[in-house]
């Protein structure tokens, strides 16, 4: 039961993340076209990924998987929002947070020494790698900016 539960945490990240990233998308689509919202998809489908692999190994371990992030995906949602009328770089800084944040979460599951060898697997060579990749581009994007 307990590694369900670590699973569900990651899975709704990872839909607050694709919910996140598509009102980035949006944001970016209508103010500035396409630009910067080409950047955005390959990250933005990098989370659906994510969030397909924890879904199968949710079921895999006798779960049923969360198909909505719940209240934290509100809570991106409100902030992403703020961000928004703020500008591109907030929205940037934002979902740069938002990565970190991720990651953080991944590295502290890796902590559990009772945590099963294919969930350690998915997180150290898919999962955490992409993540940490997310924050480098985004590092990109907003240099770019200054």
């Amino acid at each position: 039961m307990h590694h369900i539960e670590q699973i569900e945490k990651l899975l709704k990240n990872e839909l607050s993340a694709t919910e996140t990233y598509l009102q980035a998308l949006d944001k970016f689509k209508e103010d500035v076209g396409l630009g910067e919202a080409g950047h955005l998809i390959p990250i933005y489908e990098d989370h659906k990924d994510a969030v397909s692999s924890l879904q199968a190994l949710a079921i895999r371990l006798g779960g049923t998987p969360a198909e909505d992030s719940g209240a934290w995906g509100i809570w991106a949602k409100i902030i992403l929002g703020g961000a928004n009328m703020l500008g591109k770089e907030s929205v940037l800084r934002t979902l740069q947070e938002g990565e970190k944040n991720g990651a953080e979460d991944y590295k502290q599951a890796l902590e559990d020494t009772e945590l099963l060898a294919d969930i350690r697997a998915l997180i150290e060579t898919q999962l955490l790698p992409v993540q940490q990749g997310h924050i480098n581009a985004l590092e990109r994007l907003l240099a770019a900016e200054a």
